[in-house]
Parts: C-alpha cells; structure tokens; sequence
C-alpha cells in the first residue's frame, strides 16, 4: 500500500497542462466509445471487462501473487487480439456511421424542385398507407432508402420495380398473401423489392420499451437503421400502433400528421445549405430513445 501512495505521490509532482490535455483526450475515447456501444450488449461485456481488469489489478498489486502475476502477464498480451473479434459488429457500425459523414445525403443529392415534390408525393402515399393499416391492425415494415445501398436485402426478396401507391402497399401487406411477410424496400418513388429479410436488432433498445407487442417486426426495422441510414416504418399488427426507426433509435406512437412530419424530416432536404430536417429528425430520435413520446 505504500508503494502505491508513493506512485500516486510521483505522478502527482509531474502533474501539469500536458498531462491536463493526455487525461483529456483519453476521457473523449472512452465517452465516444461508450456512446457508440449504448443499448448494446457489447456494453455490458464491456462492463464486465473493466471489472475484471480493475479487481485483477487491485489484487495483483495489494498481494504478492507471483504465479497469478505471471499468469495474467502472460495472457495480456493475447487481448489485443481477442477484442477486435469479440467486438467486431460495433466497431463495424462505428466506422460505417463515420464513412457516412463523408458522404451527402442520397436526397439532397438530388435535391430539385421536381425531385422534392416526387419525394413528398411518395412521402404522403405512405403515410396514407401506413395509417390505413394502422386501422386495419395489418402489420407492416416499410424500409426507406436513404443513402447506403439495401441491394443485398431486397435480393433475399421479391424483386416489383413497382410505381409507389397507398393501394400497393395495403395490397402488399394484406394478411395471407404471398408478400405480407417480411419488408418493403423503397427508393426513391418506386417499390423496389418485397418479402425482404432484414437484420434483427441485437440491441438492447426493445427490452427496455415497457410495450410487450414488439415483435420481430419492430427489431427487424430497428436492425436495417443500425446497420444502414435507412428508415424503417413499422405498423404493429396487435396493436395498430405506428413507429418509426432510424439509427438505432424508435419514433413511436405516431398518428397520421406527426408520421408525415417525421418522414419529410428525415427525407425531404430543405432548400438551403446544410442538413436542417435530417438533424431534426435524428434530434427527434434522441430525444425520444427511451422510448417515450412527446405530449
């Protein structure tokens, strides 16, 4: 113990500036690597990782543990490659959310007069869509492409290249027929595929919710926004209840005017610089990833 007092006595006395800005760097890897694995199980493995890490080296520092000592030198060493693999769909999702930003958003790309009334014509086609089957209790997952590519989920499905409508898409998800199971994959105005299979979510976001109903649905349309800048709408079919999806986060408790709002939010770029609307949508979904909605 008084070896200890004696480290913490050294480092103390060399304490200045240069080390104020090192503690401060290191602080913000930590703070962004936990914001980047929040409602994820890989947060409570990290967890326990640093527990192991702190009592292994409380005891190996209070005690004279030659052996364990040895031991735990010995096996360090191997972390360094035992992490990447343990760890590897967040560092994945964590360098695909930094690409993004490099990247202008798939609308605003094509952000023209013509182009802005197509996207909210489509916009109010779904809306449509999705509160009729709200009222039906016809449960439905309609993905919405936004940048990144959905080619390798809308090949597991049923290839329509079909002009957008309100009707298709109750059609589509009419119970019992053969394309009611699975997601719809739309760019731009047009159905490009149906009966697609997407990720399930393996966050822990749907265990917090204090709803039961959400079924694989719902983390289905919470695994495509984690894993792609997609936006995913889902309609429950127990509950009738309209939410939406995107990064990792749910919108929920949506009836038709706040649907709309929130998709022209995500999709629809304003005419002046910058990305107001996406931010205000991703703002949205934060303020509500507790799964609340707003009064």
């Amino acid at each position: 113990m008084q070896e200890l007092i004696n480290n913490f006595l050294f480092i103390l006395e060399r304490f200045d500036w240069m080390s104020v800005i090192d503690i401060a760097l290191v602080t913000t890897f930590f703070a962004i690597l936990l914001y980047m694995l929040r409602d994820t199980e890989a947060l409570t493995l990290l967890r326990g990782v640093f527990l192991m890490v702190i009592l292994i080296t409380l005891v190996t520092s209070l005690v004279n543990l030659p052996a364990f000592s040895w031991l735990v030198n010995t096996i360090a060493p191997a972390m360094i490659f035992v992490i990447p693999v343990i760890f590897a769909p967040e560092i994945r999702r964590a360098l695909e959310r930094v690409g993004r930003f490099s990247n202008m958003d798939f609308l605003t790309r094509r952000s023209t007069p013509k182009t802005r009334e197509r996207t909210e014509n489509t916009l109010q086609e779904i809306t449509k869509a999705a509160v009729r089957l709200s009222e039906r209790r016809h449960g439905a997952l309609i993905v919405i492409r936004r940048n990144d590519f959905l080619t390798q989920y809308y090949k597991n499905g049923v290839y329509l290249n079909a002009d957008l409508s309100a009707e298709l898409l109750l059609q589509i998800f009419y119970p019992n027929t053969p394309l009611h199971d699975g997601a719809v994959i739309v760019e731009g105005n047009r159905v490009t595929a149906a009966a697609c299979v997407m990720p399930l979510s393996a966050s822990g976001v749907l265990n917090s919710l204090p709803e039961r109903s959400m079924g694989l649905r719902h983390r289905a349309g919470l695994g495509i926004s984690e894993v792609s800048d997609a936006v995913a709408l889902v309609v429950s079919e127990e509950t009738g209840s309209i939410s939406i999806a995107y990064q990792g986060r749910f919108i929920r408790r949506l009836d038709g005017e706040r649907l709309l709002n929130t998709l022209r939010a995500f999709l629809l770029p304003e005419e002046t610089p910058g990305r107001k609307s996406a931010k205000a949508g991703e703002k949205k979904a934060e303020d509500e990833k507790q799964g609340g909605s707003p009064k």
